[in-house]
C-alpha cells in the first residue's frame, strides 16, 4: 500500500497476485488503519479508501464485511477514531444501540446512544 519498503512491498505484491484466498481479520484492518494515518500520516479520505481496496480484493475474505464497511464509514464522515467508529458499527449491527464510553465524539451519531459509566 505504501511501497515502503521496497523490497517487502514487491513481495507482497507477488504474493497477493498469486493467492487464491485470504482471511483478513478486523484487528489487521485496524492496524493498517491506525500505521497508516500515524506513521505514514495518511488522510483520513485515502485511508478509508485504501482500506475498502484490500477489503474488495477479490483473494480477500473478511468475516463482516458490511461491519468494516460501516466501520470505515464512520471513520471517515463522522472523524471518529477507528476503534470507536467500529464500536459504533458494531453496536448498529449488533441491534445493542447503547455504547459505554467517555469519548463525546461518540454523540454526533443518532444511530446509537453513547452513557458515560458512573
Amino acid at each position: 500500500m505504501t511501497g515502503d519498503p521496497p523490497a517487502q512491498a514487491r513481495r507482497a505484491t507477488a504474493y497477493l497476485r498469486r493467492a487464491s484466498e485470504l482471511l483478513l481479520t478486523d484487528l489487521i484492518v485496524a492496524e493498517v488503519v491506525y500505521v497508516l494515518e500515524s506513521f505514514y500520516e495518511v488522510e483520513r479520505q485515502r485511508v478509508a479508501e485504501l482500506a475498502r481496496a484490500i477489503i474488495g480484493f477479490p483473494a480477500v475474505a473478511v468475516v463482516d464485511e458490511p461491519l468494516l464497511l460501516r466501520a470505515l464509514e464512520v471513520y471517515e464522515v463522522e472523524r471518529l477514531d477507528f476503534a470507536e467508529a467500529y464500536l459504533v458499527a458494531s453496536a448498529e449491527a449488533s441491534g445493542v444501540g447503547t455504547i459505554a464510553s467517555f469519548d463525546r465524539e461518540i454523540d454526533r451519531l443518532t444511530t446509537v446512544q453513547r452513557v458515560e459509566p458512573s
